[in-house]
């Protein structure tokens, strides 16, 4: 069973990564034409596969490793450099420019009863960062209690994406491009020392220290 700072840092990270109010203007975007019901039943829908796919990486994805002979330090290594570029990317306006794209790309491709899958719970809300994230973050959580409470962090996370999805318009008026700019900034800051941190509990692992 996992202590209270090891819960808060789980919440902190996937929240982070995930980044709800990041998400609001590109579902605004996404959902553009669409009426009040048919965005609710989108986010219903893109947060309920995002929450399956992240529960399911929760679960099993230290056995998927396991079973391609990947350490759990390699993997808290290579997940902690994911997460400080994607760090690095919120600091400096690049992940919203990223994301941006693959909206615009999916509005062409896709018909709109697909959007609820890609792109918006993958990859806007289950990518590879918060993956990564539930992944590094289950291999620090042991037993049945700790899996339990990971999944509940999940679905915390994800009720606040969902949230964040029905109020998009109103939050993306109340924050303002100044408001978007400066929380993703802090955001940035505190995912690159929380990435520091799985890279150093990894190098320990890896080394037996």
């Amino acid at each position: 069973m996992a202590g209270t700072d090891a819960m808060i840092n789980a919440f902190t990270t996937l929240l982070v990564t995930v980044d709800p109010p990041g998400l609001a203007p590109l579902f605004l975007g996404l959902t553009q034409g669409m009426n009040r019901g048919e965005r609710r039943q989108v986010a219903v829908r893109g947060s309920l596969i995002a929450f399956a796919i992240l529960a399911v990486f929760a679960l099993f994805g230290a056995g998927i490793l396991g079973a391609l002979g990947i350490s759990m330090g390699a993997f808290r290594i290579a997940g902690g450099l994911m997460l400080f570029v994607i760090s690095f990317e919120m600091i400096f306006e690049k992940r919203n420019e990223r994301k941006e794209k693959t909206t615009d790309a999916a509005i062409t491709k896709d018909h709109i009863h697909n959007l609820a899958v890609f792109p918006l719970a993958i990859p806007l809300i289950a990518g590879p960062g918060a993956i990564s994230a539930t992944v590094l973050i289950a291999g620090t959580m042991d037993g049945v209690a700790g899996k339990v409470q990971l999944i509940s962090v999940i679905a915390v996370c994800l009720a606040l994406v969902f949230a964040a999805l029905i109020l998009a318009e109103r939050l993306n008026r109340f924050l303002g491009v100044t408001g978007r700019a400066l929380l993703t900034r802090l955001l940035g800051v505190l995912l690159a020392a929380l990435s520091v941190q799985f890279v150093v509990d990894g190098v320990k692992s890896a080394f037996g220290a």
